[in-house]
Formats: C-alpha cells, sequence, structure tokens
C-alpha cells in the first residue's frame, strides 16, 4: 500500500474510509486530520498498526534553574526515545538541551545550560516528528543568591547590650529575603536578638538575655530571592561581660 495522505478530513472515532482506486480502507479508533494524528489505534485493510500520538507536556522540576549547567526532569506523555529537546525564550532564543536521557514515555531528564536569565517554553519533539509546546513559559532561569558579608564572626558585644548589633547583605537579581535555619540568633534564651527580614539588620534589647557569661553563639542564616532561590551562611556573635557585667570588652 502506498503512502497516504489525508487532507482536511477528521473522520470521528471508529469511522472506515477508503482511500485509492485499490479500494484500502482505513478504521480510526480516534480521530486523524492534515495537521496531526492522535488515533490509539488504526486498522488498515483490516491489520491493526500502531498510530502516532503528539506528545504532551505535564511539568519540569525544579523550575527555577542557575546559569549553571542544571538537570531537570520534564514530565508528559507519549515521548519517544530519543526526542529533541529544547528551551525557547520569551524572547524566541531557541537552545537545546546539553543532553536528553529517556527515562520511559512519560519522563525525559535534560541538561540545560542558559546564560540568559528570564522565562522558557519547553518544547519537546519526538523522532517521528510530533511535538509540543508548554502552553507557558514554564523554566525560569536566574542568579541564586550571593552573599557579601563574609562567614564567620560578626562581632564581640557587651552582655545585656540594647540596639543594633550587625548587619548582614546578600545580593541577587531580585529582592532577598533573610531568615535564620537555626534557633540561635531569635531565641530569647540564647542570642535574643531580632533579624529584619528585609535589611538583614540584627537588633536587639538585652543581648544574651539573662545569660552572664561570655558565650559565643553560633548560627546560620538564609538569603532567600523573590525566585525562591537560598544561600546560606553561619555566622558568630560572641557576648562579653565586665566584673560588673556590664561594658564591652576590647
Amino acid at each position: 500500500m502506498s503512502e497516504v495522505k489525508v487532507n482536511k478530513i477528521s473522520p470521528r472515532t471508529g469511522t472506515t474510509f477508503t482511500v485509492g482506486d485499490a479500494g484500502d480502507t482505513i478504521t480510526t479508533a480516534g480521530n486523524i486530520s492534515a495537521n496531526a494524528v492522535s488515533a490509539t489505534s488504526l486498522t488498515v485493510n483490516g491489520q491493526s498498526v500502531a498510530a502516532l500520538q503528539n506528545p504532551t507536556f505535564t511539568s519540569v522540576s525544579p523550575d527555577t534553574i542557575t546559569n549553571a549547567q542544571t538537570s531537570v526532569t520534564i514530565t508528559g506523555s507519549n515521548f519517544v526515545s530519543i526526542p529533541i529537546v529544547e528551551a525557547i525564550s520569551t524572547t524566541g532564543v531557541i537552545t537545546p538541551a546539553d543532553s536528553v536521557t529517556f527515562n520511559n514515555s512519560t519522563s525525559l531528564t535534560c541538561n540545560f545550560t542558559l546564560t540568559t536569565d528570564g522565562t522558557y517554553y519547553i518544547r519537546i519533539e519526538n523522532n517521528d516528528g510530533l511535538a509540543v509546546r508548554s502552553s507557558t513559559a514554564v523554566l525560569t532561569v536566574s542568579d541564586a543568591p550571593t552573599w557579601t558579608t563574609a562567614a564567620g564572626s560578626l562581632g564581640t558585644i557587651a552582655g545585656d547590650f540594647s540596639g543594633t548589633v550587625a548587619t548582614v547583605v546578600a545580593t541577587s537579581d531580585s529582592a532577598i529575603t533573610y531568615s535564620e535555619t537555626t534557633n540561635v540568633l531569635t531565641n530569647a534564651s540564647q542570642a535574643n536578638c531580632s533579624l529584619n527580614s528585609s535589611t538583614g539588620v540584627i537588633t536587639t534589647t538585652d543581648f544574651g538575655g539573662a545569660s552572664t557569661t561570655a558565650t559565643t553563639y553560633t548560627f546560620t542564616l538564609r538569603a532567600t530571592d523573590a525566585e525562591g532561590q537560598t544561600a546560606d551562611r553561619q555566622f558568630t556573635l560572641t557576648s562579653s561581660y565586665s566584673a560588673t557585667g556590664g561594658a564591652q570588652f576590647n
């Protein structure tokens, strides 16, 4: 049987139609058109043949990455080994995946190196030519936060001190939020400080709280940008007490 070309017809499920002078017949168990075949099966002259199916896109994980080469998992359906996978920026620039691993018909693992920050569509094309592109820009490329303040000691502060203790700084391509991942700096029973989540300023009304013993407090702060990327850094603050429990030692 020669190649069958379908133009401007969309037979419904279970439709049988005749092709050519020889009277060849095709029965669909799905829809078929000039632009796409979505039939789950076709019967040609009474014999079942495999039908082509468009791939579908469901999600990409993680959905936010940096400019460095990063592995992402793409989920969907009807993937055929091994498809072409591309990231298409909202400006139209197309970047092929560095590598594509076919896990199964619903999962692909791809490595991307995307040097330009922005948002990207994902396009998958099977080796039979059928393809899908995500309906929205689902992959964000963004710089992760980086700390400007060096790790380690933020200083030695007099016990019972009230006021600004220190300021920590991190940068990113979007707004930074600061938080503590430990329970030391902002614990009233330990360092007894407050951390401004927007500015990184550390203040206290009574450094060290009820303690009267010189203590080094070790804690970890996290910088989180608007895209949800994080960077952690460990710091210390040390309390000091004079013989009368007041001024800072120098």
